[in-house]
């Protein structure tokens, strides 16, 4: 049996604890063609984005560069955060890349590896069926908790 569901407000806390101390996510993006790409990324959050970094030449920073849409997962099955954002190659403050650093166990500037800052528009998140209808904890990028 399932525990009893979180509050829409248990969840958006344990959705920023996760953010704050996950390190990796699954990063989906597709090519102009559509073509689905799907790869573990390390991230950091600021407070109010992600920060992702890969190389300039894999699959991933193509079709950020292009479109900049992307979905990432972070946790497991049961206990998971979706969030659907926009990306934009972006240039972090030396603070934000030292932080980076040192939450992700690598230096994107070691490898001249370009950053993308991510700003959310939805964040969804659940363990059990019984949180399905309050999934949904930040829409059009604010909010709703």
């Amino acid at each position: 049996m399932a525990d009893p569901a979180r509050t829409p407000e248990e969840r958006k806390h344990d959705a920023l604890k996760r953010l704050d101390t996950e390190v990796d996510a699954w990063v989906s993006t597709a090519s102009t063609d559509g073509t689905p790409y799907l790869v573990p990324l390390s991230f950091l959050w600021d407070g109010g984005s992600l920060w992702l970094s890969t190389a300039a030449n894999n699959p991933t920073s193509r079709n950020l560069k292009a479109s900049g849409q992307l979905h990432l997962a972070i946790g497991q099955t049961r206990d998971v955060l979706l969030i659907t954002g926009t990306a934009t190659p972006a240039v972090p403050s030396d603070e934000l890349a030292d932080a980076f650093a040192t939450k992700c166990g690598f230096d994107p500037r070691q490898s001249n590896y370009p950053y993308f800052q991510v700003q959310p528009q939805r964040i969804q998140a659940w363990r059990e069926v019984n949180e399905l209808p309050n999934r949904i904890l930040m829409n059009n990028a604010t909010w709703l908790i």
